[in-house]
C-alpha cells in the first residue's frame, strides 16, 4: 500500500508540474530565459506530500518536463526532436538539483520553522535555477550570465521559495486547526462520559460494600450457601470496579485538560458555533448564530467547557424548527464568568424545569418512537458542579435561555 501511494504521489507531482511549467514569465527577450510555475508546484507538492524518493521524483519530473516541452515545440514550432531536446535538456538539471538539495535536509525538521525552510528553498532554487540557465547559455550562446541576471535569479528564488513556504504554512495551519477542533470535540464528549463513569463507579463501590456486608450477616446466621453466593456477587462486582478503574484511567489520560495547550474563551465559543453550524446543516435547518463577548482570557478548561456548551447549544439546534436563532453572550460579573445561551426554539414546559437535569429526562424520540438516553443535561450539571458553578433556566413560548455562572478563577489559566 505504501508503494502504491508513493507511485501515485510521484505521478501526481509529475503531471501537475509539467502542466504548471507551461505557465511562465519571460523577463528577457527570447525563449531561453524563462521562469515557469512548475518549480512552485514541484516544491509545494513535495512539502505537502514528501515522496519516498526525492531523487527519483526529481529525475522523472525533470525528464517529463523536457519531453513535454520538446513535443510541444515539434508540434507547434516544427522543431526537430534533436533541436527541441537539446534546447530544453537543461531544465532537467533544475528539478534534479532542487530535489538533491531537499534530500540533503530533513524536511520535517524545518516544517515548524518557515523562515529557515524558506531560506533553504532560496538556496536550492538559486543553485538549481542558476545551473540550468548557466548551462543553457554556455551551450546555446557561449555567454556567461551577468550581474543583473544573477541578481534577478536570486530575487526570483527569494520570492518563489517564500511564496511556496507561506502557502504551505497556511495549508498546514488550516489542517492543524481542523485536527485540533476534531480532537477537542472528541475529548469533550469523552470528558462527559468520564464523569458519568466516575458516578457509576461510586455506585459500584456502594454495591460492593453492601454485598460484602450481606455476606458477613448471612455467615453470622450460619446460612452458608447464601453467604457464599453473596460473597461471589461481591467479588464479581469488585472485578467490574477494577475494569472500570482501568477504563477511567485511560479516559482521563486522553481528556486531561492540563496536557492540552491553553486556548482563549473566544476560541472555545467559536469551536462550539462551528460544530453546531455543521450540526444544523446536517438537520437541514437554517440557524443563525450570534455572539457577544465582553471578556476574553486563556483557559485550560477547554475540554469541560466544550462538553457542556456543545450539549446545550446542540439541544437548542434540535429545539428550533426549520429556522431560528441562537445567541451566546459571555461576560463577567462579581468575579464570575457568565455564559448565556438563548434560542428561539419551542421552549421547555415550565413544569419540567425542576427535572430537566435528572438522568433520563428527554423530549427527543427517534423515528421509531424510541426515547433518547436523557443524560445530556445531567452531564452538563455534573460538569458545572465540578467547576463550582451554577446553571439557571428560563423558558418562554419563543425559546429557552440557559445562564451558566462559573468562578472566573476556576476557568482562567
Amino acid at each position: 500500500m505504501v508503494l502504491r501511494d508513493s507511485k501515485y504521489a510521484i505521478i501526481l507531482t509529475v503531471l501537475l508540474t509539467v502542466l504548471a511549467s507551461e505557465f511562465k514569465v519571460i523577463p528577457f527577450s527570447g525563449e531561453a530565459f524563462r521562469f515557469g510555475l512548475g518549480s512552485i508546484t514541484f516544491f509545494l507538492l513535495i512539502l505537502i506530500r514528501p515522496p519516498a524518493s526525492l531523487l527519483l521524483t526529481g529525475s522523472i519530473t525533470g525528464l517529463s518536463v523536457v519531453i513535454a516541452r520538446t513535443v510541444r515545440d515539434i508540434l507547434f514550432h516544427g522543431d526537430t526532436v534533436f533541436v527541441g531536446f537539446v534546447d530544453h535538456a537543461p531544465a532537467f538539471l533544475y528539478y534534479f538539483l532542487f530535489a538533491l538539495g531537499l534530500r540533503m535536509i530533513n524536511l520535517e525538521k524545518y516544517e515548524a520553522n518557515p523562515f529557515i525552510l524558506g531560506a533553504l528553498g532560496v538556496g536550492f532554487e538559486f543553485i538549481a535555477n542558476g545551473t540550468e540557465h548557466l548551462v543553457r547559455n554556455w551551450f546555446m550562446y557561449q555567454e556567461n550570465l551577468g550581474f543583473e541576471e544573477w541578481a534577478l535569479l536570486l530575487g526570483v528564488a527569494v520570492l518563489r521559495s517564500y511564496f511556496v513556504v507561506g502557502l504551505y504554512s497556511s495549508i498546514a495551519m488550516s489542517e492543524q486547526k481542523k485536527r485540533m477542533e476534531e480532537m477537542l470535540n472528541v475529548n469533550s464528549e469523552l470528558y462527559a462520559e468520564t464523569l458519568y463513569l466516575q458516578k457509576s463507579m461510586n455506585h459500584i463501590e456502594q454495591i460492593t460494600v453492601s454485598s460484602h456486608d450481606l455476606y458477613r450477616k448471612l455467615k453470622q446466621h450460619n446460612m452458608q450457601a447464601l453467604s457464599v453466593q453473596a460473597l461471589h456477587i461481591a467479588q464479581e462486582i469488585h472485578e467490574v470496579k477494577k475494569d472500570s478503574q482501568r477504563i477511567l484511567a485511560g479516559l482521563k489520560n486522553v481528556t486531561d485538560g492540563k496536557k492540552d495547550e491553553p486556548i482563549y474563551l473566544s476560541e472555545v465559543i467559536q469551536l462550539v458555533i462551528h460544530a453546531n453550524e455543521k450540526y444544523s446543516e446536517l438537520l437541514r435547518k437554517q440557524v443563525h448564530f450570534s455572539i457577544l463577548t465582553e471578556l476574553d482570557f486563556e483557559t485550560d478548561k477547554q475540554i469541560p467547557l466544550l462538553a457542556l456548551l456543545n450539549n446545550i447549544v446542540a439541544n437548542a439546534v434540535e429545539a428550533i424548527g426549520d429556522k431560528g436563532e441562537i445567541h451566546i453572550s459571555l461576560f463577567e460579573k462579581s468575579s464570575y464568568t457568565y455564559f448565556l445561551i438563548k434560542d428561539t426554539g419551542k421552549g421547555i414546559p415550565k413544569e419540567d424545569i425542576p427535572i430537566i437535569f435528572e438522568p433520563g429526562y428527554t423530549t427527543k424520540y427517534n423515528d421509531k418512537g424510541v426515547a433518547a438516553t436523557g443524560i445530556g443535561l445531567s452531564h452538563v450539571k455534573e460538569i458545572i458542579q465540578t467547576l463550582n458553578g451554577d446553571i439557571r433556566v428560563e423558558t418562554r413560548k419563543e425559546g429557552t435561555a440557559f445562564q451558566i455562572q462559573i468562578p472566573t478563577n476556576n476557568l482562567r489559566k
